[in-house]
């Protein structure tokens, strides 16, 4: 009889409350627009343009895209699973070198190149060189997202 009385007491409580209530709270609420996420139209597709100066034959501008593939980079398909394997939780896989680095004097050559656009949702806007040790291994993780050097 007790519980029947609680129970009846929270509904008409509840009742009591809610037709209080604005009817502009009763109305449903529009639902933000989100991107697809098949990137399908959405915005939310992985889209890179890297532009590569004074390494050779490779020098050029070329658009890679992921999650689908496509683009005019020469390694597509290879690229991608790099940026892939590169691509952790927590972790910026266009980090530059730390400024706390110890890089070999090591002189790579005067490569040079730019990567921007959007990767696993978020901004980049990369460089990259071979100036130094640290720079030439950074260089290295990339390819072939960039060009082996010349």
């Amino acid at each position: 009889m007790l519980r029947r009385l609680v129970v009846t007491a929270l509904a008409t409580t509840a009742t009591a409350a809610l037709a209080a209530a604005p009817t502009a709270l009763a109305a449903p609420l529009p639902l933000p627009s989100l991107p697809l996420l098949d990137g399908g139209g959405g915005g939310n597709r992985d889209h890179l343009t890297v532009t590569v100066e004074h390494n050779g034959e490779t020098d050029g501008t070329y658009e890679l895209e992921c999650h689908p593939a496509g683009g005019n980079h020469p390694q597509i398909l290879q690229a991608c699973d790099r940026l892939d394997k590169l691509t952790t939780w927590g972790k910026d896989p266009f980090a530059p070198v730390s400024s706390r680095a110890t890089c070999t004097m090591v002189y790579g050559g005067d490569s040079t190149a730019r990567v921007t656009g959007t990767w696993a949702g978020r901004p980049v806007d990369a460089t990259y060189n071979r100036h130094n040790g640290c720079e030439m291994a950074r260089w290295d993780a990339f390819v072939p997202v960039l060009p082996g050097a010349r």
